[in-house]
């Protein structure tokens, strides 16, 4: 890699994970009390797939352990927010599923994020947003290849 394409992708990753950390402390700050990002992040995937998944199945979705995914799974099921139940086809598996009140949660939470992030996409501008997203899933494609 010659020297500017090096000065580029450095530049490039260094404003990701710049924009990264601003945007999950800004996050943490406005989310339900209680409420963590991963846990968001989870509520928000299952009503996305609009069915059960293992936890094998979520930890890959998110890049994660197993034993991290099983944390947040723990702390999901005590709040009330997801079921846990055996894998009827193979009681060594457990399947997740969100509960109502996770549903009433995840709606609270986008409630609460809603006004931030429409104002970030309104101050930027929706077809420069528009613009960037195509580059942003290339991006994270390119990296889940790897």
């Amino acid at each position: 890699m010659n020297d500017e394409n090096n000065a580029l992708a450095v530049t490039l990753f260094s404003e990701i994970l710049a924009a990264d950390q601003l945007l999950r402390n800004r996050l943490s700050r406005v989310l339900p009390k209680g409420m963590e990002i991963s846990h968001f992040s989870v509520l928000n995937h299952l009503v996305f797939v609009g069915g059960e998944r293992s936890p094998a199945q979520l930890a890959n979705t998110f890049h994660v352990t197993r034993g991290a995914m099983t944390n947040t799974l723990a702390k999901l099921e005590w709040a009330g927010y997801v079921h846990v139940r055996p894998d009827w086809d193979d009681a060594r598996r457990k399947m997740v599923a969100i509960s109502p009140a996770g549903r009433r949660a995840r709606e609270q939470a986008i409630s609460s994020i809603a006004p931030l992030i429409n104002r970030v996409v309104g101050d930027l501008g929706r077809e420069r947003v528009r613009s960037t997203l195509p580059v942003l899933r290339d991006l994270r494609q390119k990296l889940e290849d790897e």
